[in-house]
């Protein structure tokens, strides 16, 4: 009763926001994601009859408080599907930084949702183990199905779960990730996000940029799917700010790239847009031809730089590749 996984992070293209049940993670409106590749969370879980208590340990530290709660709501549920009480063990290690905007819930929770169903011996569809990694994560679910997928609203598992959407706009795209490391408090911000007087604006304009987006992946229109995401990003921010905490995640060097970006599409005609989730962390999306320049000019605003692509759906992998 052992299994190990990998998941991919997720970047919001068409962002949710609130929680309209905090405790099952159900989220107010749908959203647009796709994975970045290379990057990636991998975990092993093991179902452990005689052990006294779940183990749950994330880059060689023992999680405790309200990471800890959030990973057993994940396991309880599998054990729930899968009729065991069996106590687990769970490692879990990332390629690439967390908690700095770049979506590392949502792979972790992914890969946690994936090996656990293997090592219970579920027999899931990927559809269907989103909504197990939704519990510690909404966008979690978006990372199980991987490349661009929408979460769908819903009351239920059998509506709120995610889904793959098929576009030819994967092999060209590169994803600019620009660090810039600032503490954030995406759960709060969740929490009041329907105090914002800006929030029901965003929930009457979010349906039609959702019906959008998924027509311009349909199409593998670059220009029109990253210029929605750029204005999104824009968009969740004016409800965050405007929340009851004033939340403001960007920082100097998150403006400055977003300059950056911009100058590099009026001045040099470079197809290149700004993205953000919950930090102050920038993705910018432009494509192969165009990575290094676009690069170059990220990186000239005093930041790190990485470059990821798109990546795909949480999988199981060999025992070899076990983390314990």
């Amino acid at each position: 009763m052992k299994a190990t996984a990998r998941a991919h992070p997720i970047q919001g293209l068409v962002k949710y926001h609130g929680m309209r049940d905090p405790e099952l993670r159900l989220p107010y409106h749908d959203s647009i994601s796709v994975c970045t590749a290379p990057s990636n969370t991998t975990t092993t879980v093991e179902f452990r009859p005689d052990a006294p208590e779940d183990v749950y340990v994330i880059g060689g530290e023992e999680v405790e408080g309200r990471g800890a709660e959030r990973i057993r709501a994940v396991v309880d549920h599998v054990r729930d599907l899968a009729e065991i009480d069996h106590a687990v063990r769970l490692e879990s290690e990332n390629s690439f930084r967390s908690n700095v905007g770049f979506g590392s819930s949502s792979s972790g929770f992914a890969a946690a949702a994936m090996a656990l169903s293997a090592a219970a011996g579920l027999d899931l569809s990927r559809p269907e183990i989103s909504t197990i990694a939704r519990r510690g994560s909404s966008s979690a679910a978006r990372a199980v199905t991987g490349a661009y997928s929408h979460l769908y609203a819903g009351l239920n598992d059998h509506d709120c779960r995610s889904e793959r959407i098929e576009t030819d706009l994967e092999d060209d795209v590169r994803i600019v990730a620009g660090l810039v490391p600032a503490y954030k408090e995406t759960e709060q911000a969740h929490a009041e996000a329907a105090d914002s007087h800006m929030f029901q604006a965003r929930m009457a304009h979010i349906h039609g940029q959702i019906a959008e987006m998924r027509d311009a992946l349909r199409a593998a229109d670059f220009d029109r799917t990253f210029e929605l995401a750029e204005h999104d990003s824009l968009s969740l921010a004016a409800t965050t700010m405007t929340g009851p905490a004033g939340w403001v995640y960007w920082q100097p060097r998150t403006l400055a790239i977003f300059d950056a970006v911009r100058e590099l599409r009026s001045e040099r005609d470079v197809p290149a847009y700004f993205s953000t989730d919950t930090g102050a962390s920038v993705y910018v999306n432009t494509t192969a031809d165009y990575v290094d320049e676009v690069e170059a000019a990220v990186a000239d605003c005093g930041v790190e730089t990485e470059v990821w692509g798109v990546g795909g759906p949480a999988e199981v992998l060999s025992a070899s590749e076990s983390l314990f």
